[in-house]
């Protein structure tokens, strides 16, 4: 085997070696590049704090399905509500009625109070005015530590391009901020709202605007939202839509179960209506089961890492491949040219005669 010939066997065996790592570079590249990855969603949350002993807290969040155990806040926490539970309800039964104190899966207690019940999607409730079925309990002097933040309200108007309305159809959101911005977001992106941003709600007050401080985006029409206007509670009447147009002569007969005035047709069916309804109810952040991993999580962990493993596996046939194919080279040699290995061997002994040593 001359010169020539070897080149184009040492040519020959190195093409083979590329040719069979072209299928397992990608994998291999990719288990580079994902050591050390690590991905993040941008999932609205609000923390609920209810003690000052740890750094725990539940979280509430947007598109939860809510559940598991409910929590009771301790007794030795300090917290103006110890005692009470929350947490627990579920996604599905998260709207109430156009009746406050309507929307409790549990707890409800005292249909005429809506004061010392729990808290089952982790916010407590809204406040109304004359201290309302005894929810001043709740009311602005709570804000500070009111999970979501203070309470807020803001219009929701769309165009007849996407919905066939007219100017007197407009509603009002109300409920607290961290809440209430997100779904804000799901309004204008799936019911096209025309954008605007929350104001302070203060059911005391002759508008939903404060005449004391400056609004750098005050609402086109202030409107006084009364209790008489909500057309529907959600989330144990911690949220609420209203209309403006409606007048619920039973609203303030302080039982939580009892009638209600017929909205107009106009509101009962308007798919503008309907479209806010849908989103708040998929949409608005409630309680999360406590944490912990159930089996299904387990088996989505395991499902997740069989990428990773699979690349591991497969970029260690390829290290035994490269190394097989390169050993099988000399090996080959031996068999087909055993003269040419005796030269070359004789060639090292006379060059490199440290490697005979000892």
């Amino acid at each position: 085997m001359d010169d020539h010939s070897y080149l184009l066997f040492t040519t020959h065996s190195t093409l083979m070696v590329l040719t069979l790592s072209i299928p397992f570079g990608p994998l291999l590249i990719y288990l580079l590049v994902s050591v050390g990855t690590t991905y993040a969603f941008n999932k609205p949350q609000v923390r609920v704090t209810t003690t000052f002993a740890d750094f725990d807290a539940r979280i509430m969040d947007q598109w939860g399905k809510g559940g598991g155990k409910f929590v009771t806040i301790s007794k030795d926490s300090h917290h103006p509500f110890e005692g009470r539970t929350f947490g627990g309800a579920k996604r599905k039964e998260i709207r109430g009625s156009r009746a406050f104190g309507s929307g409790y899966p549990y707890g409800a207690g005292n249909y005429s109070l809506i004061a010392r019940r729990p808290f089952p999607f982790g916010t407590w409730p809204l406040w109304w005015d004359e201290d309302f079925m005894g929810s001043s309990e709740y009311g602005p002097q709570m804000d500070a530590i009111r999970p979501g933040g203070l309470i807020v309200s803001v219009p929701l108007r769309t165009t007849r391009e996407h919905f066939n309305v007219t100017d007197e159809e407009v509603y009002y959101a109300i409920g607290d901020r961290e809440s209430m911005l997100p779904l804000l977001i799901s309004y204008v992106t799936r019911c096209y709202i025309v954008p605007a941003w929350p104001s302070t709600f203060d059911p005391r007050m002759t508008s939903s605007l404060s005449s004391s401080s400056p609004n750098p985006n005050p609402n086109p029409n202030p409107t006084t939202i009364k209790l008489e206007n909500v057309i529907q509670y959600f989330r144990a009447s911690s949220f609420a839509l209203a209309s403006p147009a409606y007048n619920n002569t039973f609203a303030r007969q302080s039982k939580t179960e009892g009638p209600s005035s017929s909205l107009p047709d106009w509101i009962e069916y308007s798919p503008f209506r309907r479209c806010i309804d849908d989103v708040t109810y998929h949409t608005l952040a409630i309680m999360n089961k406590p944490p912990g991993q159930t089996p299904l999580d387990r088996l989505a962990l395991a499902v997740m890492y069989v990428p990773f493993l699979f690349a591991v596996i497969v970029g260690a046939v390829f290290v035994v491949l490269t190394v097989a194919l390169f050993e099988l080279r000399f090996w080959l040699w031996e068999i087909l040219y055993p003269e040419r290995m005796d030269r070359v061997r004789a060639a090292r002994q006379t060059q490199f005669p440290y490697e005979n040593y000892p």
